[in-house]
């Protein structure tokens, strides 16, 4: 099995900063994507920003040019750096990896979900 663990998530004002990380751990043969999903109330949830192990990137157009998605493959970690907050970026985050495990069956695992409130 593989486990994701979120850190990161908190209050912050209109404009300010919040870095995620999303640490993967268990039997990872290899992770093919790292990405970040969020909910907000009454909403459905939504693709934020997926990373893919050659290094390409895809982001929302709500998010573009303020978050930057990056991993670490020595570490099994995606991060997502918001920069410019806004309050309608308030929602939780889940962070999201599909790759394969050392049994070599595919994974698809999601985190606990990490909640990011932007005060306006």
């Amino acid at each position: 099995q593989v486990q994701l663990v979120e850190s990161g998530g908190g209050l912050v004002q209109a404009g300010g900063s919040l870095r995620l990380s999303c640490a993967a751990s268990g039997s990872i043969f290899y992770i093919n994507a790292g990405a970040w999903y969020r909910q907000a109330p009454g909403k459905r949830r939504e693709l934020v920003a997926v990373i893919f192990s050659g290094g390409n990137t895809n982001y929302a157009d709500s998010v573009k040019g303020r978050f930057t998605i990056s991993g670490d493959n020595a570490k099994n970690t995606v991060y997502l750096q918001m920069n410019n907050l806004k309050p309608e970026d308030t929602a939780v985050y889940y962070c999201n990896a599909r790759g394969r495990a050392s049994d070599r069956r595919d994974f698809a695992s999601w985190g606990q979900g990490t909640q990011v409130t932007v005060s306006s």
